[in-house]
């Protein structure tokens, strides 16, 4: 067996970088410009006794850039998917094609990740007998993989991101033996073991090259592909990041099987997978988008340019419903009696990281009688439709594949069919609130940006341990029990943000992980943009006003979080000018991927949509949503840097010039430093002159008001006090249920944020706000400040609403857990131990670690 290659590439990070991937940066092992994975077939059984899923991954490869012949033809490709105006000047990332993406949305709708940084040394030969050549980023290339063309003294090292899992057996599939495939062997003569070997590759090479319009019949023999029996177990070792697989005397990457098998579990820790149970006490598992993807859920490639395709069958009992990101609305199949069998496929190439299931005893939720009104505003479907049948005319820019936007059907398709499934005790619930929303956010999206991406959806309402309040991928969203309280306004701006990523993170990615504002800043822009058309009864002016009322919240935001967390992780793109760039072998780190302080940062979400708003202002609404219509049509499929965007944006709109952009002083300003971008600074007086801001700040006067006259009042006053308090504060029953119908629930955010910033309220204020705006019974964006208020003051009788909170809502109370400490009040420290104890088996890796350095 070789000498572990994982352990050599972090010895050589750490002497080369002086990072610690082990606390800091994640590595991205797989080779990818050696082998690149083409496609998966999983065959699983899940065992939720033992918390096990085992079985088997076949995976179908092709040779990576780096080791085709004429290798320039690589770069070539690459660079054809873009005019020259729009070149990508990162040399090295050329070489891998481009191809559609994503990265996910939302480790928590919000976290989602870093990435792909700097080249790595990928080195298996300490004598190695050819020179290196030194990366851009300062990490030497490899001695032994990355020049497998020029050397013959090893044999070839495939390396897989790996992590949390047990790897039993890896051999050869001998799919020579599959049944009908001569079709894809015409040309070859069988003389010898290497030629057979050559035969086995010819299958695989002929199988993932055929034609789009072909995908069913690739399908069909992919599945049969995978059941051939094998021809030879495959070396192999494990690290804590990697697989790594040989055959011996093969040097070669042309010459390495293009399928193999792997036997494997995961284990009940694995990060990548979280077991628990619903609301309703029922087992369940679900994918968790966790820094480290999926490599703790199958052996997979995991850096942006591993765009794959894959089919999935997992069986399971009875009880549980799979889901899956999948172009097809599975119907399970009986295997045997209380067994199931549940089979997924997509034919749209996609990273590793966007692969999501989820298996429990979820109710799908169903509204027979309701009948969505799905009119879209007719401003926008008007600016549009017209565009859309020229765009259409053209030729996509990615790689063959059955694509929608292709399709003149799909690319009328306001709704796409959709499903809703959730534990059988938030059945009603959703029924209310999402069966009518889920429409009209789709339809709205298609409004502003047209084909849907996808052919379907399916929305979950995941457990409460959920580190975020949503989360999209391929087919599917999850959405946090969080939403469903206070109405529909939170669950309709989180729902168009997740839908958002369809476009935008999903058919749009970025191709260096670290500017991850490509993803979740045009999701969080888009939103705001979304909701505003999806509430169609509401007048353009106002829905302007809320979302000057929005970014008012924030910028308030921003400006706490800059002040409050490391410079180095405020900066859009890290890797700057090296953004882009992996290794000779395409091994890469994800920059601060491992911190766990990052996941809960909304420095990306923040600072990309204030860019992104910006660009919008000075261009006008209706030119920059038409301009957003172009790039989806143009980029869908690809993988982009931020340059991408900026060059076109300048290119196809060049007023923008005559205000002294370019790509340049954009990325400086915005992208490529820490702290508040100046051009922000400049804009955000304005916000505080909003109607809807105005009304607020009035308020707060009051409230402002009313406590500094409560606290000069005596205790033997108290009862004629009651009535001056609610004279003087204009308190009345009459007044409080026309501001109850009055304030938005962001007004009351604002409110209560404003109120936060006083130092000392009055018990009797506390209590005064809450029956005025029914506090309790408000979003759990709402519900959150007024937590915060509880803590601050020390309001006693309302600690069973914090611990409510942090119970049920765990998407957002982390911090909570920070300001029941701050104030160094044994009962609220015993009730932050409490709440921990109670839910600290259940939370993510990353959410657990913020807490503990919170409370220890």
């Amino acid at each position: 067996m070789t000498e572990n290659l994982q352990s050599r590439c972090l010895a050589n990070w750490n002497m080369e970088t002086k990072l610690d991937p082990a606390k800091d940066d994640l590595p991205l092992m797989a080779n990818t410009r050696h082998m690149l994975v083409k496609h998966y077939v999983l065959d699983l059984d899940v065992d939720f006794k033992s918390q096990v899923i085992e079985g088997t991954i076949v995976l179908f490869f092709e040779p990576g850039s780096r080791c085709k012949k004429g290798g320039s033809a690589g770069e070539g490709a690459c660079l054809s998917q873009s005019d020259e105006t729009f070149k990508i000047r990162a040399s090295e990332s050329c070489h891998s094609p481009v191809t559609n993406v994503s990265v996910r949305s939302s480790k928590t709708g919000y976290n989602d990740f870093s990435v792909c940084a700097k080249g790595e040394k990928d080195t298996s030969d300490k004598n190695g007998n050819h020179s290196n050549r030194e990366q851009a980023s300062g990490i030497s290339s490899s001695k032994n993989c990355c020049d497998i063309e020029t050397h013959g003294s090893e044999d070839f090292l495939l390396v897989l991101d790996c992590c949390d899992l047990s790897v039993l057996k890896v051999e050869e599939v001998d799919v020579a033996a599959v049944p009908g495939i001569e079709k894809f062997t015409r040309s070859a003569k069988l003389t010898d073991a290497e030629e057979l070997r050559n035969l086995r590759n010819q299958i695989v090479h002929e199988l993932v090259t055929l034609p789009a319009d072909h995908w069913r019949e690739q399908l069909y023999y992919y599945t049969h592909c995978s059941q051939a029996p094998g021809c030879g177990e495959l070396l192999f070792s494990t690290g804590t990041w990697s697989l790594e697989i040989r055959k011996a005397e093969v040097q070669a990457p042309r010459d390495f099987p293009h399928a193999i098998r792997i036997w494997y579990k995961t284990k009940p820790e694995g990060r990548s997978v979280t077991w628990t149970t619903d609301q309703s006490g029922r087992p369940c598992v679900y994918t968790m988008g966790s820094p480290i993807n999926n490599r703790a859920l199958f052996p997979c490639q995991e850096p942006p340019v591993a765009m794959s395709t894959w089919q999935t069958t997992v069986r399971t009992a009875s009880c549980f419903v799979v889901l899956m990101s999948g172009e097809n609305s599975a119907e399970p199949s009986q295997l045997q009696e209380g067994l199931l069998s549940w089979y997924y496929y997509v034919t749209m190439p996609m990273p590793a990281s966007t692969f999501t299931i989820a298996i429990g005893c979820w109710t799908e939720v169903k509204q027979e009688s309701y009948t969505a009104d799905v009119q879209t505003n007719n401003e926008f479907s008007s600016l549009f439709s017209r565009a859309d049948l020229r765009l259409i005319e053209g030729s996509c820019g990615h790689v063959a594949y059955p694509c929608r936007f292709q399709n003149p059907a799909a690319s009328s398709q306001l709704v796409i069919p959709h499903r809703v499934f959730a534990p059988w005790y938030l059945k009603d619930r959703c029924a209310e609130i999402l069966l009518e929303l889920i429409p009209q956010c789709l339809s709205a999206a298609h409004a502003i940006l047209g084909t849907h991406p996808f052919s379907r959806i399916d929305v979950l309402i995941v457990p409460s341990n959920f580190s975020s309040m949503g989360m999209a991928s391929p087919h599917i969203i999850f959405l946090s029990q969080s939403v469903l309280t206070g109405g529909s306004h939170l669950c309709g701006t989180r729902l168009c943000h997740e839908i958002a990523h369809a476009w935008f993170g999903l058919a749009i990615g970025a191709r260096d992980w670290t500017e991850e504002w490509i993803s979740e800043g045009f999701a969080t822009y888009l939103e705001d943009v979304f909701w505003a058309v999806a509430q169609q009864q509401l007048p353009h002016d106002e829905a302007r006003e809320q979302q000057e009322l929005k970014a008012l919240l924030r910028w308030r935001r921003l400006r706490d979080e800059v002040q409050n967390s490391k410079e180095e992780l405020q900066v859009l793109r890290p890797n700057k000018e090296n953004t882009g760039e992996v290794s000779e072998s395409g091994t890469c780190i994800i920059k601060h991927g491992l911190n766990a302080e990052k996941i809960f940062m909304q420095v990306h979400y923040l600072k990309g949509y204030f860019l992104l708003q910006s660009l919008a202002k000075r261009t006008g609404e209706a030119t920059y949503f038409e301009f957003l219509r172009k790039f989806v049509q143009k980029f869908h499929g690809q993988l982009i840097l931020s340059q991408d965007f900026l060059y076109m944006l300048l290119e196809d709109i060049p007023e923008q010039k005559g205000y002294g952009l370019s790509v340049e002083n954009i990325t400086g300003a915005w992208l490529d430093t820490s702290g508040i971008p100046k051009p922000l600074l400049e804009e955000c007086q304005s916000w505080d002159q909003c109607r809807l801001v105005q009304q607020v700040n009035d308020e707060v006067a009051k409230w402002i008001q009313a406590n500094q006259r409560a606290r000069k009042r005596t205790k033997r006053k108290r009862r004629q006090d009651e009535v001056a308090f609610q004279k003087l504060a204009g308190l009345s029953v009459t007044l409080k249920i026309f501001q109850l119908a009055q304030l938005l629930p962001d007004q009351l955010v604002l409110l209560l944020e404003s109120l936060l910033e006083e130092k000392t309220l009055c018990l009797r204020i506390l209590q005064c706000l809450e029956k005025t705006y029914h506090l309790d019974e408000q979003d759990a964006e709402v519900r959150h400040r007024w937590c915060e208020l509880v803590v601050k003051h020390k309001y006693t009788t309302k600690y069973a609403e914090v611990e409510k909170f942090l119970k049920e809502d765990q998407a957002m109370g982390v911090y909570l857990y920070g300001e029941l400490m701050v104030n160094e009040d044994a009962k609220q420290q015993e009730l932050a131990y409490k709440c921990f104890a109670a839910t600290q088996k259940q939370m993510d890796v990353s959410s657990a670690k913020v807490v503990a350095e919170m409370l220890f």
